[in-house]
């Protein structure tokens, strides 16, 4: 098969962070999105507006993730300030299909991370961008792939929607079993969160001991603020755990690890100081919505001062119990919906 370069196809508007003094949440000027962290399912969702921007997206290009995590990619929807963490791909559409290309790229992530440099947050160039490789097809055939690959989102989507679903199920459960833990509805009796558990930051981790992939060398999971970041040598934690962003656009995010791994200086590691069930502290801090405690537009991260003075309701260990008895069914039924949207990929 022929190839061509992204270069050939589209411009390339790489982003640029604007000044901060001009950043609102009134509404004013043009929708500004930073990263990753603004994008939804096809779109991003504005968050934050700009009245002095200084790179601009227009209407219907691909927006690209450029610094970790790097590959996620959003179509604008309208015109839009794009900050550093994304470039804006405007498509010759006389020579290719912009659905064509939204999955190809979307193919690309790993790729792209791959090459990604940086010894905190891995990024890409524009001259990665530039010089990925597209196949040489005509349009006809671009289209015909892009509706097999819609047809194949739209499966997956709807068994994520069911995903989804079951997911708000434990929530609303947790409700009504302690109530909504932000405002303790239920008042029960609340401690300061360092009273009853510690957040303790992790390793630094170079970026060049961390794998995309697990290997025999590198088997372990490594986790930063963002998520997994790749897998490692040596994990520095084992058994059932949460762990809390503690940098990065997803700070204040919730994760449940269970086995061995490594949490870098990222990434915090949650240890209760009394008993409490893993999988209801858990569910206990995805409640709190830590992420309303992020700070920093440029480089968002949460303080872990902060963190410690949440009043955190205190429950019964059989009720934590009970309520874990009832998420470990639900992850039963999340498995069978993760097994059919195995089986529903393959399109006739």
């Amino acid at each position: 098969m022929n190839y061509i370069m992204l270069k050939d196809i589209c411009a390339i508007n790489m982003g640029q962070s604007p000044d901060s003094n001009s950043y609102n949440d009134e509404g004013y000027g043009l929708p500004f999105f930073q990263g990753n962290a603004d994008f939804g399912e096809r779109y991003p969702i504005a968050k934050k507006w700009c009245s002095a921007p200084q790179k601009i997206a227009k209407p219907e290009d691909i927006l690209i993730s450029v610094r970790a995590p790097i590959g996620a990619v959003n179509y604008a929807k309208e015109k839009c300030c794009i900050g550093r963490g994304l470039a804006a791909i405007t498509l010759d559409k006389s020579k290719v299909s912009k659905e064509f290309i939204f999955w190809l790229l979307k193919s690309k992530n790993q790729e792209l991370n791959n090459k990604g440099v940086g010894s905190t947050f891995k990024s890409i160039g524009r001259k990665v961008l530039e010089e990925t490789l597209v196949p040489d097809l005509t349009k006809e055939k671009q289209m015909r792939y892009s509706e097999i690959l819609e047809k194949l989102y739209f499966i997956i989507q709807s068994r994520m929607l069911q995903q989804k679903e079951l997911d708000e199920l434990v929530k609303a459960r947790f409700v009504e079993m302690f109530g909504d833990p932000v405002i303790n509805s239920k008042n029960l009796e609340t401690k300061e969160l360092k009273n009853v558990m510690t957040l303790k930051a992790g390793d630094f981790t170079a970026a060049s001991d961390i794998l995309d992939e697990p290997s025999e060398s590198n088997p372990y999971p490594c986790y930063g603020g963002n998520g997994v970041r790749g897998y490692v040598a040596e994990y520095n934690q084992e058994g059932e755990y949460s762990l809390i962003g503690r940098q990065g656009a997803l700070s204040g995010n919730v994760q449940y690890v269970n086995g061995k791994f490594k949490n870098t200086e990222h990434a915090l590691l949650v240890t209760p100081l009394v008993e409490i069930n893993s999988i209801w502290l858990n569910q206990l801090l995805l409640n709190l919505d830590l992420k309303r405690y992020q700070t920093g537009a440029a480089q968002p991260g949460i303080s872990v001062k902060n963190l410690q003075e949440i009043p955190i309701v205190c429950v019964s260990i059989d009720e934590q119990n009970q309520f874990a008895d009832f998420v470990r069914q639900i992850a039963k039924s999340k498995l069978q919906v993760y097994q059919n949207i195995v089986i529903n990929h393959r399109v006739a």
